[in-house]
């Protein structure tokens, strides 16, 4: 009798099989998100889908790529469990792989964002059309990826060939054995699925033992962009992160009856605001310019300038409703001062686990309303930004708020001027402006714009030539080298905004048509290192300067309401229509009153970079009509049932049941 070929496969070497096959499916995700953006410097990083991704475990003890391996390997020990046959399991296990990788790598190549949540609801909705989304050359990638399996099948069934065992994980003849074998099996299956259940349900929310642990493994979200996030920190890792955050916290007394009477209390305070006011919103065309860190150098505590970089803006404040706004980010969080102006929420209501809402929240809303929505027609809300349209997932978001056009560098809708000013990598907020300007001349119907520029981003390397800003110390202590040439840089960045945003109102005044302008900074840029030392400049390094302007045929010019001097970004709407004489939604009513009883608000602040793991723990920061905090303690009984009421609206919007939906508290008289 001939001798049969080969022999049985001890189990160890299925064990290192096992790592080695994950570590090919961790691999080929890697290289799905791999793509480089060209057209900007600032997002991604081609170094940490490579060497760089594993190498950080040597580097910096970032061992986010043995996450990586873990959740991944949870999945393929499930499905040899389901199967247990290890040559059956496997190449069902790389098929999916290779084809999630390739499915990343043609949304990486088309809208430049990875593979969200809220992707399965569009296959859900609209599998029909998703060959819409194959780019050119698409049959090149599907052609390499199934030669690589291929070869990997082959390899498998040489393997198989070679293990007397063919793959089979657990055996057993006798009733016993094979009953201990299914307990087993059944056991690898629920253990390793419970696990990757819980992982994924508690990994965003702040206080999980899930949440510490992929933060000690090198978790460290970057959800401005999804696929430097993606590439930083593995596709699956940067997929379940968003799975399911935790919102807010549900009232007690939310119910449906108790949103009517919420409602209702608010149409009576919009009766008596409007029986006051004669103009209507939407009668003119209303822009919020949310510009890049612009804030004013000289308030910066322990820092000397030489001389004043926004002398027109500050000219601007002083014959127009003005202040200061209230932050809730030091060099980064741009979004979400973004999403409270679009919607008049604010982020001190939700759970300290939501970080992001564009993000986390917004794609699986079923309602979203916001500002722009009450000029109606999508046709009249325009937005502007002169940057990747997938940052912060805006392309989606714009589209789900009801704007017809979002005008970027990268499209679809394709910003028209595009100039940048000597070695700077952003388009100059001049350029912008002229955009905005053609925008806003194409027609005479009124319009929202949403207007985001990008000129004073960070980072700030000397870009700027003839640059004679200078800036110091006042503590005694130098200013460090690189320290002081950003400052100087953004100095000089802040100079040009400010000629630029006077020569923008120059050119509005001169239309015959009613405009409202609401320009405010986001956020300070994150290069104040000395001052951000000391703890007691937090509140310091969280306020920018905001303006509402309005035209000579708007008929409001020169308006200044009361309870200006501060603010925060959910506040402006209301603010722009008392600014504006206009009349209010039940919704602008309510938020009026809100605004009287506490002039801004955000979630607690730290004076370093805004980071994506938190929003940081402590009290809610509520300041009065003069800048100084209140405790929510001492609020008294009226403001109390304002904060509970704002709670009661924000769950019904973003979690809850919508409710408001179905009544007028959104509509405008």
């Amino acid at each position: 009798m001939a001798k049969k070929a080969g022999k049985e496969f001890p189990g160890w070497l299925y064990g290192v099989l096992f790592v080695l096959f994950d570590a090919v499916g961790v691999a080929a995700l890697q290289i799905g998100v791999s793509e480089s953006a060209t057209r900007v410097q600032l997002s991604n990083n081609m170094w940490l889908t490579g060497w760089g991704f594993v190498g950080k475990m040597f580097t910096s003890a970032n061992f986010v790529a043995v996450l990586n391996l873990i959740l991944w390997g949870v999945l393929y020990v499930i499905l040899l469990m389901l199967t247990n046959h290890f040559w059956v399991a496997t190449p069902v296990f790389l098929a999916v792989t290779f084809i999630v990788a390739v499915i990343e790598h043609f949304k990486v190549s088309i809208r430049y964002e990875a593979i969200l949540p809220s992707d399965l609801n569009f296959l859900k909705a609209d599998a029909g059309n998703l060959m819409s989304f194959m780019p050119s050359g698409a049959q090149w990638t599907i052609l390499i990826a199934v030669a690589a399996f291929a070869a990997f099948v082959a390899l498998f069934v040489f393997l198989n060939r070679l293990d007397t065992r063919h793959g089979k994980l657990f055996r057993g003849s006798d009733k016993r054995s094979r009953s201990v074998n299914a307990i087993a099996r059944l056991l690898l299956i629920l253990l390793p699925g419970l696990f990757f259940t819980l992982y994924s349900m508690q990994v965003s929310t702040v206080g999980s033992w899930v949440k510490g642990f992929a933060t000690v493994m090198g978790d460290k979200p970057s959800m401005w962009d999804s696929v430097y996030d993606a590439q930083r920190n593995g596709p699956l890792v940067a997929f379940t992160r968003q799975l399911n955050p935790k919102v807010m916290v549900k009232p007690d007394d939310y119910s449906e009856e108790t949103m009517k009477q919420v409602a209702a209390r608010y149409e009576k305070a919009a009766k008596k605001i409007n029986a006051k006011r004669s103009a209507n919103m939407t009668d003119s065309t209303v822009i919020y310019v949310l510009s890049e860190s612009f804030s004013d150098p000289s308030r910066v505590p322990g820092l000397k300038v030489n001389k004043d970089s926004i002398p027109n803006i500050r000219k601007i404040k002083q014959n127009t409703t003005s202040g200061l706004m209230l932050s809730s980010g030091y060099g980064g969080g741009t979004a979400n001062l973004e999403y409270m102006g679009l919607s008049g929420l604010s982020m001190a209501n939700f759970d300290s686990s939501l970080t992001s809402p564009y993000q986390q929240l917004v794609p699986s809303e079923h309602w979203t309303p916001t500002i722009n929505q009450m000029w109606g027609a999508s046709k009249n809300s325009i937005g502007l930004h002169p940057y990747e349209s997938s940052m912060y997932s805006r392309a989606t978001n714009y589209k789900k708020f009801g704007f017809s056009h979002f005008y970027t560098l990268t499209g679809p809708d394709v910003i028209s001027h595009q100039d940048k000013i000597d070695d700077s990598p952003y388009v100059s907020d001049e350029a912008t402006y002229q955009s905005t300007l053609e925008e806003v001349r194409k027609t005479k119907s009124n319009q929202f714009l949403q207007v985001i520029t990008m000129q004073n981003h960070m980072p700030y390397h000397d870009w700027y030539k003839h640059n004679d800003f200078k800036a110091s110390s006042t503590t005694g202590k130098p200013l460090k080298d690189d320290e002081k040439e950003s400052i100087e840089t953004y100095q000089k960045g802040a100079s040009l905004t400010d000629g630029a945003t006077a020569g923008f109102l120059a050119e509005l005044d001169k239309l015959d048509k009613p405009v409202t302008v609401v320009f405010y900074g986001d956020h300070l840029p994150g290069i104040y290192s000395s001052a951000s030392a000391d703890d007691g400049n937090s509140l310091a390094l969280h306020q920018t300067d905001y303006f509402i302007w309005s035209n000579k045929a708007s008929g409001t010019q020169g308006n200044k309401i009361d309870n200006a001097e501060y603010s925060s970004p959910n506040f402006f709407v209301a603010q722009a229509a008392e600014h504006m004489d206009a009349k209010v939604s039940p919704y602008l009513a309510f938020l009026t009153e809100m605004h009287s009883k506490i002039s801004a608000m955000e979630p607690p602040v730290v004076n370093n970079i805004q980071g994506w793991d938190r929003i940081p723990e402590g009290q809610n920061i509520y300041l009065n009509s003069k800048g100084e905090p209140m405790a929510e303690d001492d609020f008294d009984a009226e403001t109390r049932q304002l904060l509970a009421d704002y709670r009661l609206i924000q769950y019904d919007i973003t979690t809850g049941k919508n409710y408001l939906k179905d009544t007028s508290f959104m509509d405008l008289p």
